[in-house]
């Protein structure tokens, strides 16, 4: 049988990667241990449906919930479920929280439907749940018995957020993590200690434990003993992990270098390390440059690597309370994402997000690349060539560009749906990593402060056209692809570049920024005033950075699609834009999914979107 491959064009070879294949897929989004270390519960999204899943060591997982839907409703949500030794608490998308026993029963709920909430966490004695409630304006962290025999009371308030809540072991005192506006919590956030007494649990006194201005301090998890509080720090260029000792008030710093510790905390429940139930070490990860690294660390600095090769992105570090054995979410950009498990020095795979029916010659390989910026900046980003196992092509590819959201985000070394679906078909893919994505240390992320709407277009821009000097794209047939914020962008890109890029796809993107902060939800009321000024001094700036008003300018295709309920990006930033795109004759596409909101989830969204595309670019782009 011949290894030779058929020579076809690029962006038209027939692929084994088919739209279906990325809408039917579940989404491993978190996995933890329960408090004996006899077993996982962990959180499959499907298709917009979050379903957890039990599995005791050894034996078959079940599915726990049959008509409820795990899902946190704080900000972006995350944070679904907490644990105690005989059943999962979770927060339901109808703004519940519910128990489920793990072994056998139906779940119910503890409280009425009111707000969101996220981030259950039960009491060491089993008797209490404290978990972050929103009602879109006040934010708090509230309490209610384990058994919903009474009604949920606020237990701390004042502060515009909080996440994290975290019981000592006696159950006497308890941390969080909180902040206020205008920061956001990569910007400026506090670290509280607060001591509990009586029945219930009443807050009795709270001192700030870590952080000032410009500080952020994230993930405080108590030792085993309960003499310590660890936390993860950030006072300069890169984060620290430090543990203050409660008795003696001394902190010692266990892990610093060239890399951060946690990403920036976009939804509740972020869980990046976790202490040894011996005390004696904390299990961390570590990442730069979108890749990311398991160590094991103790006080006197050690930091012992544990292999996880061939996995080049890791997430959701779970350590069981039991023994030295870890559970965590890993990816690479050939295997799909999986939920593993650390047993006796070797890993285990519990789950698949994919079958892995892929051919390995049907998936890129991204390459860190780095160019220089339209300023003469360094600018990272990740480049895939086309990947197919029975077709290649002949010169140069074309090239899709593709900007991630936040903007305080990055593009990793994990496993790209999207980017597999048209790298198979014959496009080069370009993650770019522009100034204000997280992995590079504070200054790249912050060197996007005040220039936003600038610098991650100009950054895209010279990626692309670097890309082209390379002879790595064919500088006449590149598109431009991102969402949210990478939707702003190219807007931005097609913009003030007419011509760089022949056409842009731009899914629920910001067009107006003068109305976003007065339409979006809470979390984000106040985000532009760091990334573009304060109104009304900085309003010619909006003007400027704004999509909207700069319309007359867009020449080439255009397709938009925006989800009907989007409550962080209004669908009238989408149509806004539209409308001019119909008074100049510009060549675009504009969809609304109906119950959709920020970011597409059903199968049938999904299904009918990325044909869409395709064809889009087929027309504009390929041909």
């Amino acid at each position: 049988m011949s290894d030779e491959k058929t020579i076809r064009p690029y962006g038209l070879w027939p692929s084994p990667i088919s739209a279906s294949s990325l809408a039917g897929r579940p989404r491993l989004e978190d996995v933890q241990w329960t408090p004996d270390g006899n077993a996982l519960v962990w959180l499959e999204n499907r298709g917009g449906q979050g379903q957890l899943l039990y599995q005791p060591l050894d034996e078959a997982r079940r599915d726990l919930l049959v008509d409820q839907n795990a899902h946190g409703g704080v900000g972006y949500g995350g944070g679904e479920f907490g644990l105690s030794r005989s059943a999962v608490y979770f927060a339901e998308r109808s703004g519940a929280l519910y128990r489920r026993d793990l072994n056998n029963g139906q779940s119910y709920p503890l409280t009425p439907v009111f707000g969101g909430l996220a981030s259950p966490k039960v009491s060491p004695d089993g008797r209490w749940v404290v978990y972050v409630h929103s009602d879109g304006s006040q934010d708090v962290l509230a309490l209610v018995d384990a058994e919903g025999k009474d009604w949920p009371v606020k237990l701390v308030s004042g502060a515009d957020f909080y996440m994290q809540p975290a019981w000592s072991p006696s159950g006497a005192e308890l941390a969080w993590v909180e902040w206020n506006h205008p920061n956001m919590p990569w910007d400026a956030t506090r670290l509280k200690l607060g001591k509990l007494s009586g029945s219930p649990p009443r807050l009795e006194s709270a001192r700030l434990i870590a952080s000032e201005h410009g500080e952020t301090v994230t993930q405080p998890q108590f030792s085993p003993d309960g003499h310590s509080l660890s936390y993860i720090i950030n006072r300069g260029e890169r984060e620290a992990l430090e543990v203050l000792d409660l008795r003696s008030g001394q902190r010692a710093t266990w892990l610093a270098g060239e890399f951060d510790l946690s990403v920036p905390a976009w939804v509740q429940g972020q869980h990046s390390y976790g202490w040894s139930p011996f005390g004696n070490q904390i299990f961390i990860l570590r990442n730069s440059a979108g890749k990311a690294e398991l160590c094991a660390v103790n006080a006197s600095g050690t930091c012992q690597l544990i292999p996880t090769e061939p996995y080049t992105w890791l997430e959701q570090l779970s350590v069981s309370p039991a023994a030295d054995e870890l559970a965590l979410i890993a990816s690479s950009p050939k295997l799909p994402t999986q939920i593993i498990r650390w047993d006796s020095h070797r890993w285990r795979t519990v789950a698949y997000s994919d079958t892995g029916d892929l051919q390995l010659g049907d998936l890129p390989d991204p390459q860190p690349v780095e160019w220089e910026s339209l300023d003469g900046q360094k600018v990272y980003g990740l480049y895939a060539s086309p990947a197919n196992s029975q077709y290649t092509g002949q010169g140069a590819p074309p090239l899709i560009v593709s900007i991630h959201g936040g903007p305080t985000s990055q593009s990793k070394q994990d496993f790209p749906r999207e980017a597999h679906y048209f790298t198979s078909r014959g496009y080069a893919w370009l993650e770019v990593n522009y100034r204000g994505s997280c992995g590079y240390g504070r200054s790249y992320r912050d060197a996007l402060l005040g220039q936003w709407g600038k610098l991650d277009t100009e950054d895209a821009v010279s990626g692309a056209q670097a890309m082209a000097a390379r002879g790595l794209a064919d500088g006449d047939h590149m598109a431009i692809f991102g969402g949210s914020a990478g939707g702003f962008t190219v807007l931005n890109a097609l913009a003030q570049f007419p011509g760089v890029f022949k056409a842009g796809v731009a899914l629920y993107p910001v067009s107006n920024l003068f109305t976003l902060g007065l339409e979006t939800h809470k979390f984000e009321q106040h985000y532009d005033q760091n990334l573009i000024g304060k109104l009304p001094e900085a309003a010619d700036v909006y003007r400027e950075r704004s999509p909207l008003f700069q319309a007359a300018e867009i020449k080439d295709a255009l397709a938009i699609f925006h989800g009907r309920d989007d409550r962080a990006v209004p669908l009238n930033q989408s149509e806004a834009i539209v409308e001019r795109l119909i008074a100049n004759r510009v060549p675009h596409l504009f969809h609304v999914y109906e119950g959709e909101g920020h970011g597409f989830r059903k199968p049938e969204s999904l299904n009918d979107l990325y044909p869409r595309i395709e064809r889009f670019f087929l027309e504009h782009v390929v041909f």
